[in-house]
């Protein structure tokens, strides 16, 4: 899968997408991504990107004749058309279906990190914004950390990018699980300050096993 982020900060993303499973994923071709300062398509000597609103009001919006040209220059990129995503407070909450619909359905995101008070509407009423999302019911300073949260989800659904495929399968919110948080795991030691493993996955009696994990499944 290919992501492309326009930001403007894109030294934001270095700790999350260099450590870990994504860097592997990354090193692998599993996972590509490319980052666009919005900076670059500012306008004037300052490289201005944001303005006042129309109307009054506080804060700043980021200007349609900066984002556009930037959405416009990353589509030229690589072959067909990416899906283009704006994480915003206003957009569909990310939920786990999301996740593995957006994983399935696109080879290609195109990710806006929207920033002061936001951007100008007509970016999306324009038909430069696929849709809008989310990842909780409060605000944040920028999209910088949604677009990390959303990079992560989808991640664990490329093959290949988990040791085993059967760790996203069946997981919290998963469809194996009917959308319920996962059951408790345990390992060693089998005694630990007073708690033990429960007997049951102690037995080796797989049929058990499974009853007691779809019983503990919330």
């Amino acid at each position: 899968m290919r992501i492309d982020i326009l930001t403007l900060f894109p030294g934001m993303f270095d700790g999350p997408l260099t450590e870990s499973i994504l860097q592997r994923a990354r090193e692998q071709n599993l996972l590509s991504v490319h980052f666009h300062d919005l900076r670059n398509f500012g306008l004037g000597k300052y490289r201005q990107v944001d303005d006042t609103p129309y109307g009054g009001g506080a804060g700043m919006l980021m200007r349609a004749d900066a984002v556009v040209p930037a959405i416009e220059h990353v589509m030229t990129l690589a072959e067909g058309q990416p899906h283009r995503i704006y994480l915003s407070a206003r957009g569909e909450r990310l939920v786990q279906p999301k996740v593995e619909q957006l994983a399935q359905d696109h080879e290609w995101l195109l990710l806006l990190c929207g920033h002061y008070e936001g951007i100008d509407q007509r970016i999306i009423d324009g038909g430069w914004i696929d849709e809008e999302i989310r990842i909780g019911d409060y605000v944040l300073t920028g999209g910088e950390l949604p677009a990390m949260v959303l990079i992560d989800a989808i991640a664990r659904h490329i093959p290949g990018v988990l040791g085993k495929e059967e760790s996203a399968h069946e997981e919290s919110f998963s469809a194996a699980l009917d959308r319920k948080q996962e059951y408790p795991h345990y390992t060693r030691p089998e005694e630990f300050r007073g708690h033990r493993v429960p007997d049951v996955l102690l037995s080796g009696h797989h049929a058990e096993i499974e009853k007691w994990r779809k019983k503990n499944t919330r």
